[in-house]
């Protein structure tokens, strides 16, 4: 074996071509160095053939990767085949499953909702199930891990699945054999009138099918009347550039410039409007905050510097890098950072970073709440450097740190006591009024036949906030005081009112009830509904 490693090696080190010089000067990877592209080959046999141990020839090869990944800029990364798949189904529109929205409760799985024609809806699942078994395989009581439950209940389009279901009211278990189909995965987190003449619009994530979703969303919206549009990309963390094109379409002008990109060896790219945008006149506000980024400061940009809306909100993340996704043989990819992203005005938005330093890089946001840039606008310190302007009406912009908004709502960090954040943290609200809801959804469902009879009567009632202050106090989680505690429990009550919401009906109920105590939705409406002229 060995004698065969070193004719391998020497082979390699006999490797015709000579570092750069023997590759054309038009070959796109004239800037290979064959040498070391060959010491990683003989490091890497001569690891796996001489060492004292034995090795795993794929975590191997792996940690290399990451190893001179990390020493990028902080988005090139890694991710085997699993992650891989995971990251790209809630970006790709659909996976293949039998739809259902679920939660475990007590190690079993209970069924929360089945998506609208989907294999589950079509069997008869209903909202309150719980899965025992799955394909005879005990999956409740037995500490699975929810990845594998999810594995188990996945597979390809067309292929059976049989579930053993217990309902309420029955003693036995019912059998479900469904039938695998496509699972559309949306990106549209609410759509809704806020007002009688203002619409709200909050989007997740760019996704194949968000210039779709959006576009649907709006022709909805106008029928209701809608005269201005709340597009909400708060908690965007961003996703596919061309999904971030076509929803800016929506807004903009044919063929104006909504960004370009341009690396060292990638040709500059633009992308402009298409034709028939639906909502291209009437007022417009992006809601923006510091965990908006990527695909999402892309529209805050383009209709920031087309004066096409205006941005509400905190200064965005800063994420103006473009990843280049390389697929490898075995399922895995790299995300490599190609390019930069510009803004039409020519803003790279890019926050500034070493190579190497992603500790320092992940720890921003916590750097700028430190220094209270969230919550002064005073405190913001944007690179007079890069200073550029709209196109339209020529106001001064800033690149290099982030989509800066046009009105700044500081993040209040006095709404909440440290006794509420305790309980957040803690994680109660949802397992306790996911035992509520399980208890009483039939006698719910009557009681409020509709959402708006819902909102207008339901109160939480006492004896589950008991429950989550006493199960809190077990793990040594108490009020300072009673003024404290009287001053937690009206946001108790709001938390817990929009998460039975969400269980009843769906986000867009979950998002009526907490836009009520959102600051920068409440600051976009007023904005709107007619007090622009005094900013």
């Amino acid at each position: 074996m060995k004698t065969l490693l070193y004719y391998v090696i020497a082979a390699l080190l006999l490797f015709p071509f000579s570092g750069k010089a023997q590759l054309r000067n038009d070959d796109p990877y004239q800037d290979i160095d064959v040498e070391m592209v060959r010491k990683l080959q003989i490091a890497q046999l001569a690891i796996t053939q001489l060492y004292v141990d034995s090795v795993d020839q794929k975590k191997l090869v792996e940690d290399a990767i990451n190893g001179i990944l990390e020493k990028l800029d902080p988005h090139s990364s890694y991710s085997d085949a699993q992650q891989t798949k995971k990251l790209n189904e809630p970006l790709e529109g659909n996976f293949e499953g039998i739809g259902v929205q679920f939660n475990i409760l007590e190690d079993t799985l209970v069924v929360i909702q089945t998506i609208s024609k989907g294999p589950s809806e079509k069997a008869g699942i209903v909202a309150g199930d719980r899965f025992i078994t799955c394909d005879g395989i005990t999956i409740a009581g037995v500490k699975m891990e929810r990845d594998s439950i999810m594995r188990m209940l996945r597979g390809p389009k067309g292929s059976k699945v049989t579930l053993g279901v217990l309902r309420s009211g029955n003693k036995d278990l019912i059998e479900f054999t469904l039938k695998r189909d496509k699972i559309p995965v949306n990106t549209l987190g609410a759509s809704y009138m806020v007002t009688p003449t203002t619409g709200y619009i909050e989007l997740d994530r760019f996704g194949a099918t968000s210039g779709t979703e959006v576009k649907e969303a709006i022709a909805k919206l106008k029928k209701q009347g809608m005269q201005q549009l709340i597009l909400d990309l708060t908690a965007n963390g961003g996703g596919y550039l061309g999904a971030a094109f076509e929803v800016a379409s929506q807004f903009l002008d044919e063929d104006a410039l909504v960004v370009y990109t341009e690396g060292r060896t990638a040709p500059r790219q633009v992308f402009k409007a298409q034709g028939g945008g639906l909502f291209r006149e009437g007022r417009l506000a992006i809601l923006v905050s510091e965990y908006s980024a990527s695909a999402a400061e892309i529209v805050a940009g383009a209709i920031q510097d087309h004066d096409r809306g205006t941005i509400i909100g905190r200064r965005t993340f800063g994420k103006g890098l473009v990843q280049r996704p390389i697929d490898l043989p075995d399922g895995s990819m790299i995300r490599l950072t190609v390019s930069h992203y510009y803004t039409p005005s020519g803003r790279c938005i890019q926050k500034p970073y070493v190579k190497g330093e992603r500790d320092e890089y992940s720890q921003d946001l916590e750097k700028r709440f430190t220094h209270g840039e969230l919550s002064c606008v005073d405190s913001i310190h944007l690179d007079s450097t890069k200073v550029y302007r709209t196109l339209r009406e020529g106001r001064i912009v800033y690149g290099g740190g982030g989509i800066m908004p046009d009105v700044f709502v500081p993040l209040d960090t006095t709404v909440f006591t440290k006794y509420y954040s305790s309980l957040r943290r803690l994680g109660l609200f949802n397992s306790v009024s996911l035992k509520y809801i399980d208890r009483n959804r039939k006698r719910l469902r009557a009681a409020y036949p509709d959402f708006d009879s819902f909102l207008k009567q339901y109160e939480v009632p006492q004896d589950v906030i008991d429950d989550i202050i006493r199960q809190a106090a077990e793990k040594d989680v108490k009020p300072k005081d009673d003024e404290e505690l009287q001053a937690t429990l009206p946001d108790v009550r709001f938390a817990l009112k929009s998460l039975v919401a969400y269980d009843l009906w769906d986000r867009n109920e979950y998002f009526r009830i907490i836009n009520e105590k959102s600051d920068i939705v409440q600051r976009a409406i007023k904005y709107l509904e007619g007090d622009a002229a005094s900013e």
